[in-house]
């Protein structure tokens, strides 16, 4: 049977794996809001644009025409700040009572009752969260730069466009894109692009306050905390070196000397990484030898599981969960056509089409069977 820090380390992978997903999902929604405000800016902007004849250009007018596309792209911002700070108040709830209940679950029925497991407040682990910048900047002060950046880009992009004699339809173009790229060939993409980087690192953000505030709140179990890295090709050289790093509880290294900074999962932009705690032995948590039976004893061993990369740990789950992270296909493939997790990817680390894979290793798809 697996020893308790060994269920922890799984479990953190397991959970890295969803709520990298749960990101996800929260960036496309964040991203669709963007969308539908786009859609009615430009409309507004092309009325007004169309106005004007390049003769009778004048910054002042150009200032004016954008005094409405000012008030909404600022609501746009306000909007999603709003509805950001309502994810990262879930998730927080959420994260906390995850916490929780991993350790009442995974800890012997004896060491809970013994030894107990404390609670954190979601509210005070969310406005920990908050109070602190992740990357330099408060989640407030990124919607307000954010928004004030894009429309810089708006009026430079127009004022060019005037200078150089465009159509109102070359300068919407230009700034928006085209409907058959998707919008993403557009000057304003950054602001997709970094609206995503923001919500992405936001998420880990929060899961990793409050993580912290657990694992504190828990230091009479708690022995020290390991960082956990997910190894590929976008895995960059600072989590790489700490991946499997042990810390203390107050974040000093030990036996090394690679700081904790910001830690896992807010040490860089998109940070994936995390932490997973290392529990105590029952002699350390100064247990009677008499209290604790010998499956007790054996799994409280406060013991550091083997390092475990996420390659290694997809290939353990089920076939059910496999295919719930892969997709169907790529589940098969892993099981059955003999591919490893590395070939799902390019030399970049993007996710590679079903077909591009076909193209590769047209064999592992005989033996899979799609």
């Amino acid at each position: 049977m697996p020893t308790v820090n060994e269920q922890l380390a799984d479990a953190a992978i397991g959970h890295a794996v969803d709520l990298s997903r749960y990101s996800n999902g929260a960036v496309r929604r964040i991203i669709a809001l963007l969308n539908r405000t786009d859609a009615d800016l430009f409309g507004q902007l092309g009325a007004a644009l169309s106005q004007m004849t390049p003769e009778a250009f004048t910054v002042e007018w150009l200032e004016q025409v954008l005094s409405g596309v000012r008030r909404l792209n600022l609501s746009a911002y306000q909007q999603i700040e709003r509805e950001l700070t309502t994810e990262l108040q879930a998730l927080a709830a959420y994260e906390a009572q995850y916490q929780y209940q991993l350790f009442r679950t995974t800890l012997p029925p004896q060491v809970v009752n013994l030894i107990g497991v404390a609670t954190v407040s979601a509210e005070t682990a969310y406005a920990a969260a908050m109070a602190r910048p992740f990357q330099g900047v408060l989640l407030r002060e990124w919607a307000q730069r954010a928004g004030e950046a894009r429309m810089i880009r708006i009026r430079d992009a127009l004022r060019m466009g005037f200078v150089e004699g465009q159509t109102v339809d070359q300068m919407v173009r230009r700034l928006r894109g085209t409907r058959a790229a998707g919008f993403a060939d557009g000057l304003i993409e950054i602001d997709r692009r970094n609206a995503a980087a923001v919500v992405r690192t936001a998420v880990q953000h929060t899961a990793a306050t409050v993580r912290d505030r657990f694992h504190e709140e828990n230091g009479d179990i708690i022995k020290a905390i390991e960082w956990v890295s997910t190894l590929d090709s976008r895995t960059t050289p600072e989590c790489m070196l700490r991946d499997g790093k042990q810390y203390t509880r107050d974040h000093k290294p030990i036996g090394h000397k690679l700081p904790w900074g910001a830690g896992p999962g807010r040490f860089h932009w998109q940070c994936r990484s995390t932490s997973v705690a290392i529990t105590k032995s029952w002699r350390e948590l100064g247990l009677d030898m008499d209290e604790m039976d010998p499956g007790t004893r054996a799994s409280m061993d406060g013991q550091v599981p083997a390092q475990t990369t996420y390659a290694d740990w997809i290939k353990k789950q089920s076939a059910a969960r496999q295919d719930e992270i892969l997709g169907p296909a790529r589940g098969k493939l892993l099981r059955e056509g003999g591919l490893t997790l590395d070939r799902f990817a390019d030399d970049r680390g993007k996710w590679i089409s079903l077909d591009q894979l076909r193209e590769r290793d047209a064999a592992a798809f005989r033996r899979a069977g799609v």
